[in-house]
This record gives C-alpha cells, structure tokens and sequence, in this order.
C-alpha cells in the first residue's frame, strides 16, 4: 500500500501571497508594512534569485531559492538568532541572572499606533532608567548594573501587549570600578517600587515628547491633542497601578541562553502554530495563560489577522535588542573585563563564526551538502540565477 503524501505545512506567507495585494489596496500601510509583506510573499521563491547544485555522484539536480531576510519573516530568524547567541555567550558572567518585564498598560495602545518609534524608544529608556535608579542606590547595589531588554508587542492572539523582556546579572560594578558588588541570592529590586518609578519616568518622558510636539494624533486618539485631554489622559494613567513583573533567576548561564534563544528574534506568530490557511480565515494555536496556559485555537478572518500581525512590524531602523549599563555597546569590553577580574574569571576564548552549513547541520541534522536523491553524492554548485528568473524544473528543496 503506498504511503500517504506528506502534508504540506501552512505558511504565513500563503497568506500574504493570496491576501497581500488587495489588504494593501484597502488599507493605509506603512513604508515598513509594506516591505515586511513583499518580503513574506518572496522569500524562497525565484522573484529573489538562488542557485543550482548538482550532484556530482547521480547528476540529480536541486534548486534553493534566496531568503527574504526580512525581521518579521518566520522563515528567517535561525541563523540570526544562533549568530547572536554565539556572541552573547561570551558576555555572561558566573552570576545569578534576573528576568524583569515592564509592561504598558493597554490604554496606551492607540497612541502607539501612530507613534510606534516614540513610544517603543520612551519604553526602553524609562525601563534601563528605572533599574539605573536602583542599582545605583547604595541601599540595594549602589553601583552600575547592566543587562538587555527585548522589545514585543504582541499577545498570544495577536493583539497589540507592549512590553520589555530585561535580562540582568544579578550585581553591580562600583563606581570607582574597585568592586562587584553582588545582589541579595534570589532578589533583584521590589517589583512594586520598580512599577512605581517605571511608571513616573515614562509619563515624564511622554509628556515631555508631547511639549516637543513629537506624537501625532488621528483617528480615535486625535482628541489627545488638546493639551488639556492630553494632561487628563495622564491622569489616569497615573492613577492606575503599572505592572513589571520580576521572575526567579535563572538556574545558570546554559538557562540564560536557552531563554534568549526563545524570546530575542521571535516574530509575532511562527508558522507552526498556524493551522489552516485560505481566503476567508485563518485558524492558529494560543496559549490561554488565564486558565493554565491550555493551547486553545483561535480563528480570524484574514483581513484582521493581517491587520493584528502588521501591527507588529516595527518602523525602519529601529533596534529592538539593546544593551545597558557595563553591557551598553560603547564600553561593553573594557567593563566586561573588568568585571570578570574582579570575579576571577578567564576571558573568553575567541568566538569564530560558524560557517551557514555547518551551523544548519548542528541545528537540524541536515547536511546541505549531501545529495537529497542518492544520500552519497555530494553537491557542486553549477548555476546561480538571478531574481525573478527561474531556472529549468528540477528537484526543488527550498
């Protein structure tokens, strides 16, 4: 009896291939939306180009199709993701490691839609503010800490849940750089008294983006305009308990990375939690956290799932991993240094980078360069065509 086909299994870029051109049609994108769609819609595919191999044992010949490449893209984030890993594990020190999430409440939703750049840029600088504030008194640390933050957007079902994922060594460096001076074990900072302070320094900072006239208003938040509903809606914002929630710490280094692995180049929704794909609908699985995290499935008509997933494309540039304190960029290997002498631990040794199949191969199992027909053969590269030229049919295994 023959073997039942493999399924093919659902894409997001079916979706965008089908839906794409009339969503864009209808509705007002950004710049930024619209590359992320075009870039979906192409990614392996001959509209940007690939090459040829062909084994030099049966002649079998395959065709691989580029990537988009593209941030949003579920299909691109791998290699990124393990390259970035690499280089962060050379960044950790033997410390206890924190996980503090600074949440906005979902009132500011509306506004951020139209000012995505301000109001992501406010949520970044208020947090690393916040916990700037509180290493530095002499109280809990009173030094320079540090760490990373990691901006999402989104819920399990797509809606817009603006919050930051910070990963903090459990320390400080003195300011006179003389001393690690280490947290209590198991405790970072009072998540109450963080919530407080994160909430004063981010309406501060909104205020002050509205004095400098850097927010828009239209559509259903145009009323905040009125400097006077503007300072209200500060009010009550204000008056309204803001959550950061502080988790335990992570158990060692390899649980450190294991975490980011997950959560730095995660896209709003990943293609295997997609069931079903077609012109009217789209069905994908969630986890209800409310009632203990049961995976339940969800259906959306294809306009708004669109609508709920290009809500999350971030504006052009903007960077949504970023470092603070003696892990910020500018002096991250002179304060990493330091802070491993005074912990009296080695430099890391070098890191080189792992070339694309080698690191494929370590993560699926798969050599790229054996041939998929004869599994003896190994592949040569015979052709390289360029976008939106496609090459004659062959054993296709992008």
């Amino acid at each position: 009896m023959a073997a039942a086909p493999t399924r093919r299994r659902v894409e997001l870029a079916d979706l965008v291939r089908t839906q794409g051109a009339a969503y864009q049609q209808a509705h007002r994108l950004t710049r930024g939306q619209r590359r992320a769609l075009r870039a979906i819609a192409a990614c392996r595919t001959a509209a940007l180009g690939g090459h040829t191999d062909a084994c030099e044992q049966c002649g079998a010949i395959r065709i691989a199709y580029n990537s988009c490449r593209n941030r949003h893209c579920p299909k691109c984030q791998t290699l990124p993701k393990e390259r970035w890993l690499a280089a962060r594990r050379a960044d950790l020190l033997p410390v206890e490691y924190f996980h503090v999430v600074f949440t906005l409440p979902h009132a500011l939703n509306p506004l951020a839609q139209g000012n995505p750049r301000v109001l992501y840029a406010l949520l970044f600088r208020a947090a690393w503010e916040t916990l700037a504030t509180f290493g530095a008194d002499p109280r809990p640390l009173g030094g320079e800490v540090g760490g990373l933050a990691i901006l999402h957007t989104w819920g399990q079902t797509l809606e817009q849940h603006l919050h930051l994922h910070c990963v903090v060594p459990g320390g400080a460096l003195a300011q006179d750089r003389m001393q690690w001076l280490p947290t209590k074990p198991g405790f970072l900072f009072p998540v109450r008294a963080l919530a407080a302070v994160f909430r004063g320094k981010y309406l501060t900072g909104l205020q002050q983006a509205f004095d400098r006239q850097a927010l828009r208003f239209a559509g259903s938040v145009a009323g905040l305009a009125d400097p006077a509903v503007f300072l209200a809606f500060l009010a009550t914002l204000r008056a309204s308990a803001w959550v950061v929630y502080a988790k335990p710490p992570f158990a060692g280094p390899a649980q450190v990375l294991a975490y980011l692995g997950r959560y730095t180049h995660r896209v709003a929704i990943a293609n295997d939690r997609l069931v079903s794909v077609d012109a009217d609908q789209v069905r994908f699985r969630w986890k209800d956290y409310a009632h203990g995290n049961r995976v339940k499935t969800m259906t959306l008509p294809a306009e708004e799932f669109l609508r709920r997933f290009l809500l999350h494309v971030l504006p052009g540039g903007f960077v949504r991993i970023r470092h603070f304190g003696f892990l910020a960029n500018r002096n991250r290997s002179a304060k990493l240094a330091r802070c491993r002498a005074l912990l009296a631990v080695p430099p890391p040794a070098p890191v080189t980078p792992e070339p694309v199949a080698a690191l494929l191969h370590r993560l699926t199992g798969v050599d790229l360069g054996q041939c998929p027909v004869c599994r003896a053969g190994r592949l040569r590269r015979v052709a390289v065509f360029r976008p939106g030229h496609h090459p004659a049919p062959a054993l296709d295994t992008s």
